[in-house]
């Protein structure tokens, strides 16, 4: 594998370390449309999470531009064991959570018009849908605190079963036709997105399941993580409404509905296409930086602690967000999550730009590739490109 910054630097500092903290701009994002608003009197502002998040990031990416820079190996140690960098993680939930409270009373106010109600709750919705993406981080890693932080994360969107799918389904399962979260070539994100919410769902609840006859537990119970996840939702919707009125509640499923979308999508994004070779004894190769398509857009890689460099994240689960590396052989989105999330949303610009990167990936032979059932045929006849 070929990889950038392996140079031994044992006097190294991140150039990035007082940047991160931009992360908890998200889920600030509510709070800062009120300002808007009272600023501005334009009530369209309650609007501002997606529009910060799909208009004015995808702006400041390409202002930008890339940093393929990776940390040398002598840093790696200490870049890990520094707890600066997991603050700023375990304080997107103390925000996020603050975030959430005040929504419910501004919908419970009768202040907010129906139009600034939603578009608070997509505002809040996109916080959720950050917030999964903290929760992934956190709930990668071996200590308590760090995989109790996450699933709490999760509780906004009802999406606390990912905590147990996304660790022992999707990454054993990556890059595979077996695989609810790994679209295929041909899958517009319109169809992928039901097969990846029920299948997601499905797998938790086997996987859960499995865990728990094996160890001689009783399937419904308190040791159920994905009974103990939803649960966790039903009763933050619970005491929300039981403090503000039962108004709160179309709101606060909304921007659930909204969070795990945004989840959704990036799931669509992150693999699309992309396949494990079967070995001779059935079993799939090992997942490598190849498997997943990586982004290396500043910007919005400090918003979502590195979570674009999903092809190392895959290849080694347990890294944490600030080591993450760039590697030359892994295939390389157009650009950052936030643009390529908009473009996910209208499939023949998203076949247009993707499909000819996946095939000159695989150097046209799409034998090779994740292809949806009964498109193989299609996809072959096109002539791979390069971009």
């Amino acid at each position: 594998m070929t990889k950038r910054g392996d140079e031994d630097a044992p006097t190294w500092r991140d150039p990035k370390r007082c940047l991160w903290p931009l992360a908890l701009v998200v889920p600030t994002l509510p709070f800062q449309a009120a300002g808007l608003v009272s600023l501005t009197g334009a009530g369209v502002l309650w609007w501002w999470g997606p529009f910060f998040s799909f208009v004015l990031l995808p702006l400041l990416d390409h202002a930008t531009g890339r940093d393929s820079a990776n940390p040398p190996e002598a840093a790696m140690a200490s870049l890990e064991a520094d707890r600066y960098y997991r603050w700023c993680t375990y304080l997107y939930l103390p925000l996020q959570f603050g975030a959430l409270v005040w929504a419910c009373d501004q919908w419970a106010g009768g202040t907010l018009s129906v139009a600034d109600g939603l578009g608070l709750a997509a505002t809040t919705g996109v916080v959720a849908g950050v917030a999964i993406n903290t929760a992934h981080e956190l709930g990668h890693k071996r200590e308590r605190l760090e995989r109790r932080l996450s699933r709490m994360a999760l509780a906004q969107s009802g999406y606390g079963h990912f905590y147990v799918e996304h660790n022992h389904g999707h990454h054993v399962r990556v890059a595979t036709p077996e695989d609810p979260a790994s679209s295929r070539m041909g899958e517009s994100f319109w169809r992928f997105l039901p097969r990846a919410v029920t299948g997601s769902a499905r797998s938790a609840w086997h996987l859960e399941r499995r865990r728990l006859e094996r160890r001689g537990r009783p399937v419904v119970s308190r040791h159920n993580d994905v009974l103990t996840a939803w649960a966790l939702t039903a009763a933050l919707f619970a005491v929300l409404a039981v403090a503000f009125g039962p108004v709160v509640l179309p709101f606060l499923l909304l921007q659930a509905v909204i969070g795990f979308c945004l989840l959704e999508t990036v799931n669509y994004l992150e693999h699309y296409g992309l396949l494990r070779r079967r070995r001779q004894d059935g079993r799939y190769e090992r997942v490598t930086p190849r498997h997943s398509w990586n982004s290396n857009n500043t910007v919005s890689n400090l918003l979502l602690f590195q979570l674009q460099r999903h092809s190392d994240h895959h290849a080694n689960p347990l890294r944490r967000y600030q080591t993450l590396r760039h590697f030359d052989e892994a295939p390389q989105l157009p650009s950052g999550y936030a643009t390529m999330i908009v473009v996910a949303w209208f499939p023949p610009v998203w076949r247009r730009v993707m499909d000819p990167r996946l095939r000159a990936h695989y150097d046209g032979d799409l034998s090779r590739a994740n292809v949806r059932p009964g498109q193989r045929k299609t996809h072959a006849n096109a002539t791979p490109e390069r971009s």
